[in-house]
């Protein structure tokens, strides 16, 4: 059979930010004869995710992620169907997903690696399983629970960075049906607040490439900031820890502003920010959705039940063809989508 593939052509050059010329495009022939365990799988959506930066250097900085190599297919969030099976948990036609799915049209694949899931839970939409309803609502829902100390009637205000994000879209609406009173998203375009406060309920958008945000902030937020859900880190960060209250929690999920650049995951905080920290009793503690897999299933049934009644609005970024995996990966680095980056491949 001939398969389209993505590997990656180069590593970012000196200034850290990528491009699409890092990946390139491959046909290449696989055999569809298949051992024991394994099957044969046809690729319907790909992700791309901010993690997947650290994944494009020699050396991740992080012990859970391991790097591309070069000239070597590309991997990340997928969902697909498999066509023919050797496995005994997965047959024909049964609908799969995986973190370690392979940039490529069709597969061949370790039936223990792929997860079975079904399409009623997200009634049919199958790309939610790489976003509201996969591992990017898992890490809002387990995030905000585990880090995030909402209580319902307790008049909290939560601040959302990177909240027309895949995570951040989903951690608003969490906040608000979780019971905080007061939700206020950062994001960089007009297009994106107005997406915010009128598609998934905000209580209000802060444009940081036009807003003054200290102002803002001050404004949406007049009894200050309980929740702070962090995906983006650096000067952003330090202006929301600014105006948080005592006993307060940061939900560290991601640090987007910092993914090029050359320092250790998360990165360190400016002297004032450490001292914002220690006066106020602020909790800042790293979140890794993976040590929580325990409370996945729950959590996912809980996510697929909200998307389906509504109460969770999904937003995403749509992209054809394995061709453009490349400039999907780039545009989302740079903001350039609403909710999750999709790429469907068939």
């Amino acid at each position: 059979m001939q398969v389209k593939r993505v590997v990656l052509n180069s590593r970012p050059g000196n200034n850290g930010v990528p491009d699409p010329e890092n990946f390139r495009l491959e046909e290449v022939t696989v055999s569809p004869d298949l051992e024991d365990g394994e099957v044969l799988v046809r690729t319907i959506y790909l992700s791309v995710d901010p993690y997947m930066r650290c994944r494009m250097n020699e050396d991740t900085g992080a012990e859970y992620l391991t790097p591309w190599q070069l000239s070597e297919c590309v991997d990340g969030g997928g969902v697909g169907v498999v066509q023919s099976s050797r496995c005994s948990t997965c047959v024909e036609g049964d609908v799969v997903t995986s973190f370690n799915w392979p940039w490529q049209t069709q597969a061949v694949l370790k039936g223990s690696g792929l997860q079975k899931v079904d399409p009623q839970l997200v009634d049919g939409q199958l790309s939610y399983f790489l976003g509201a309803v996969g591992i990017t609502g898992l890490t809002a829902l387990l995030g905000i629970r585990e880090k995030g100390h909402v209580t319902k009637g307790a008049n909290q205000t939560m601040v959302v960075s990177g909240a027309a994000g895949a995570c951040g879209s989903i951690a608003g609406q969490i906040g608000r049906l979780d019971g905080c009173v007061r939700v206020v998203g950062i994001c960089g375009s007009e297009e994106k607040c107005n997406a915010l406060v009128k598609e998934l309920g905000f209580s209000a958008a802060i444009n940081y490439r036009q807003d003054d945000i200290p102002a803002r902030l001050k404004e949406t937020c007049p009894d200050g900031i309980d929740v702070y859900f962090d995906n983006v880190g650096g000067d952003i960060s330090d202006t929301v820890i600014a105006q948080m209250n005592n006993n307060s929690h940061v939900i560290l999920c991601g640090q987007i502003s910092q993914y090029n650049k050359d320092v250790p995951y998360p990165p360190p905080l400016s002297e004032e920010t450490q001292e914002n920290l220690r006066r106020k009793n602020i909790t800042r503690e790293r979140f890794m959705v993976l040590s929580y897999m325990s409370k996945a299933d729950a959590a996912l049934y809980e996510l697929s039940q909200w998307v389906r009644s509504k109460k969770i609005k999904v937003l995403e970024t749509v992209v054809n063809g394995i061709e453009n995996m490349g400039v999907a990966f780039c545009s989302m680095m740079k903001g350039g989508n609403t909710g999750k980056q999709i790429i469907k491949i068939s």
